[in-house]
């Protein structure tokens, strides 16, 4: 169990450099790593992406309020824009983590492999969305909502790839945008986690100290150091050519996916 934990307190700690140096997703990094990881530790080939992604999501929790506490005192988060979206995004990532439980582990591979393209060419391309248009009324928020949600749960990340171009889009500032994607983390990570617990219960096969299809040694080994290395990462951010690093993190992730997709056949 010690040995467990410490390498994903090692595992933690580089997670949150990366995340707090490229302004990344923590579940971008945290998902491989358990993909990884997790077969040595006993977890089988047919519950493997689903324990990663909900272990994820679970450390989501603790980092996204650390995240969400920074940018509020800096007055960047919309919490009119929040308020209105939250229930969208419970009800989405819920029923889509609960949708996630019921798919066989090569199917989320190949969900979460296309995902990891989309990043990397992004980041590559540099490509951003155009502020198109203003924010929806409730229902609109309602179904960005159900849609960030639900595809996060699938994925295992807390939404910022995903809100934050939709928020651009909705002409609100890239600070703003990013502050509030943070804040929107939390109902993400709080719905997914729920969900990944309740339909993992009962299922066989997964090992000690897992509650549903949340692994206990991963969360707390990730969330000790990742919580602690992130604002490391924030501050080398502005001493290190960020832009050039992003460049070498798209080909990373280029090369993850393509590891992944090569598993699959």
């Amino acid at each position: 169990m010690i040995s467990t934990l410490l390498i994903f307190v090692v595992l933690g700690a580089i997670a949150g450099i990366l995340a707090g140096l490229l302004g990344i997703g923590g579940g971008l990094v945290i998902v491989p790593i358990l993909y990884f990881a997790l077969p040595q530790l006993g977890i089988t080939e047919a519950q493997l992406m689903h324990v990663a992604l909900g272990t994820s999501l679970a450390t989501i929790i603790f980092t996204s309020i650390s995240s969400m506490r920074a940018h509020n005192s800096r007055g960047a988060i919309r919490w009119d824009i929040f308020k209105t979206i939250t229930p969208g995004i419970l009800i989405g990532t819920f029923l889509g983590s609960c949708f996630a439980a019921y798919l066989n582990t090569t199917i989320l591979k190949i969900i979460f492999v296309i995902f990891l393209y989309y990043v990397a060419s992004q980041m590559l391309l540099g490509l951003k969305p155009k502020a198109s248009r203003q924010v929806p009324g409730t229902w609109g928020m309602f179904g960005a909502g159900n849609a960030i949600g639900a595809m996060s749960s699938l994925v295992g990340i807390g939404g910022g790839t995903l809100s934050v171009p939709f928020l651009t889009m909705c002409n609100i500032p890239i600070h703003t945008a990013i502050g509030t994607a943070a804040a929107i983390g939390l109902p993400i990570a709080l719905a997914g986690t729920a969900g990944f617990i309740w339909t993992g219960i009962g299922v066989q096969g997964l090992p000690d100290w897992t509650i549903g299809f949340v692994y206990l040694p991963a969360l707390i080994g990730i969330v000790s150091t990742s919580m602690l290395t992130a604002p490391f990462g924030a501050k080398l951010a502005h001493s290190l050519p960020v832009a050039k690093l992003k460049m070498i993190f798209a080909i990373l992730l280029l090369v993850v996916a393509t590891k992944m997709l090569i598993s699959l056949f």
